[in-house]
């Protein structure tokens, strides 16, 4: 009854009714960004199958990935800072697929590992260039009834662009069995898109004053210049005791209440998703080829990951609608946590080994998309609607920061726990971490319908 009153004592949120694929394009000139989506998918992976071509390990995977992070968050904060101050979309976009195309050219005559950790460096360094300029360009270029629509496309062209360097791929490596050459193929797509952003893309005439931003339209990267590093105090904290008799005591007491509160379990949650998202992912592709699947299968279990993610997507805002966002955000963390234990199961080798070790992965990564899909949505509507009324702008900074934090931290755990360990623990971990987020999502729940009722929480003494 208490959750129905508090569900009725604010709007819902307004989310895009279900779409259809044949009104996928708001604007042509967003298919620039489908080539370079699928160049950027197919990249990742075949970087980690060049490491095993090469007699790599998982360990140098990890390397390479929280290298990759920790620039992607520097570069994060230079290239929203210079988004902010110079309204050059169109050249912002030209270098990053640009310097793309260089790089995966590059990489076709990689030597060494240390090369490798350069150039992924180097794409870490570019990626937020074109991040922040898309964002911007469909916040600058449609009105605000459009954006939904426009935000919608842009989702909907990213996972085709997935689904595309997945599947082209596959069928490079059924036919030629090379992978190398492969890159030549991605360095097209991306001069692909950079050749539709110079035809069809143009500067907008002014940008949009800060009161017109949208709390989702610039990304979570380019907002990583709000980042809380650059803060003294955590926003949603009080002020810190005084040095004085019984300060622990007041201490301790305040941080039992405050974590209580809505925010921080929200924050809390997504750090554990992102952490073990990462933590699986980065050791994810080297289980599959040490169970035998060869590359281009290996392409395909992904495909299975992107094509879910395509199907889910467009049901997530009903589904929110229908189930609620806070019941549809532990349904789909639960549902990957248990995908991230089938795959535990897998590592039984009298269980699933063999043959049977493709067709079983295919279908659990499909789940495990599926899963993002939903969650990214109910995740999404559940922090938006605790930042009402409050510095958002701050707030979504310090969860880009957390969640730039779970990226480095998950890819470094999972090299460890994986070389020193094994695959099996590594998931096992991963799926222990992600349940542990459900008891926190069911208390920001309480803590929400608490804050809908007027019912609040004693203040911390002193």
């Amino acid at each position: 009854m208490r959750r129905a009153v508090a569900d009725a004592a604010v709007a819902a949120p307004t989310t895009p009714g279900p779409r259809r694929w044949a009104s996928i394009l708001a604007r042509p000139w967003l298919l620039a960004f489908l080539p370079v989506n699928a160049a950027t998918a197919a990249f990742s992976l075949s970087l980690q199958l060049l490491i095993l071509g090469a007699h790599g390990s998982v360990i140098q995977w990890a390397l390479a990935s929280t290298v990759y992070n920790g620039a992607l968050i520097v570069s994060s904060i230079a290239w929203g800072y210079l988004a902010d101050r110079y309204p050059l979309r169109r050249r912002f976009l030209l270098i990053n697929y640009l310097g793309f195309a260089g790089i995966y050219v590059a990489l076709v005559f990689l030597t060494s590992f240390s090369d490798l950790i350069l150039l992924y460096t180097v794409v870490g360094v570019l990626t937020p260039a074109g991040v922040s300029a898309s964002n911007l360009l469909i916040l600058e270029q449609f009105s605000e009834t459009e954006r939904p629509t426009a935000y919608a496309s842009f989702q909907e062209i990213s996972i085709l662009g997935t689904i595309l360097g997945g599947v082209v791929g596959f069928f490079w490596l059924e036919a030629h069995e090379v992978l190398r050459p492969l890159l030549y193929v991605l360095a097209a797509f991306a001069l692909a898109s950079a050749a539709v952003v110079w035809v069809g893309v143009r500067d907008s005439a002014r940008a949009p004053p800060s009161s017109e931003s949208l709390p989702a339209a610039t990304g979570i990267l380019s907002r990583l210049r709000h980042a809380v590093a650059f803060r003294a105090t955590m926003p949603f904290f009080t002020p810190l005791p005084q040095f004085q008799h019984g300060m622990v005591r007041r201490a301790w007491h305040r941080l039992r209440v405050e974590a209580r509160q809505e925010l921080p379990l929200i924050f809390a949650s997504m750090f554990l998703f992102s952490l073990t998202a990462n933590l699986f992912n980065t050791s994810y592709t080297f289980y599959l080829a040490a169970v035998g699947i060869s590359f281009a299968g290996i392409f395909l279990v992904n495909v299975s990951n992107s094509v879910a993610q395509a199907i889910a997507f467009p049901f997530s805002s009903r589904l929110s609608t229908r189930r609620g966002t806070d019941r549809l955000v532990r349904a789909s963390s639960l549902l990957r946590a248990v995908g991230y234990l089938i795959v535990v199961a897998f590592t039984f080798d009298g269980l699933f080994g063999g043959s049977v070790a493709f067709g079983a992965n295919v279908a659990t990564y499909g789940i495990l998309g599926a899963a993002i899909a939903l969650y990214a949505t109910a995740s999404s509507l559940v922090l938006f609607r605790t930042l009402h009324e409050r510095d958002a702008g701050s707030m979504l900074g310090l969860n880009s920061a957390l969640g730039g934090a779970a990226a480095i931290a998950g890819a470094f755990l999972s090299g460890v726990l994986s070389f020193y360990g094994s695959y099996r623990l590594t998931f096992l971990v991963s799926a222990v971490g992600l349940l542990a987020s459900l008891p926190m999502w069911a208390a920001a729940d309480a803590a929400y319908i608490r804050r809908r009722m007027g019912t609040v929480l004693p203040p911390a003494v002193g």
